[in-house]
């Protein structure tokens, strides 16, 4: 069986500082949700993902924010591919359209929040992004399509 990671590369640059402070954003959202059960924090991570998962990420209001605060901190530039995290933010996506229409049928958003909140805890906190992942296993799965 074949082990080796097989990431999404587009060779685009981002600053991973950001990326990290976005997902710090998301857990914080994520959490307020698990807490409130306020359909407008569902809403805003369905806007803030869906233009961070279609190039429109300088409309991101998490995205506006996080470049704020790296350069009102001056905090470090460290470059990453974006390939990862746009695909990252795309199963972002995803789920907080199940989250959004779980809430609206009014059917527990529990697993769903708390998916999203462990996998934006460890991309904010130590840096660990699944999408690879989770790429590697959709590649193995559908080769045609990736």
């Amino acid at each position: 069986m074949n082990t080796t990671l097989e990431c999404p590369v587009d060779g685009i640059q981002i600053n991973e500082t950001k990326v990290r402070l976005v997902a710090g954003f998301v857990l914080a959202s994520g959490l307020a949700y698990l807490l409130s059960d306020w359909l407008i924090i569902p809403l805003g991570l369905v806007l803030d993902f869906g233009l961070r998962s279609f190039d429109l990420g300088k409309y991101s209001p998490f995205g506006t924010l996080a470049e704020e605060l790296v350069k009102t901190l001056h905090l470090p530039y460290k470059g990453t591919d974006q390939a990862p995290k746009r695909f990252a933010a795309r199963i972002g996506l995803a789920f907080s359209l199940l989250i959004l229409g779980l809430h609206l049928a009014d059917i527990s958003t529990l697993v769903p929040t708390a998916t999203l909140v462990l996998f934006a805890a460890l991309e904010s906190i130590v840096g660990f992004c699944a999408g690879c992942y989770v790429y590697t296993f959709y590649v193995r799965l559908f080769p045609r399509t990736a």
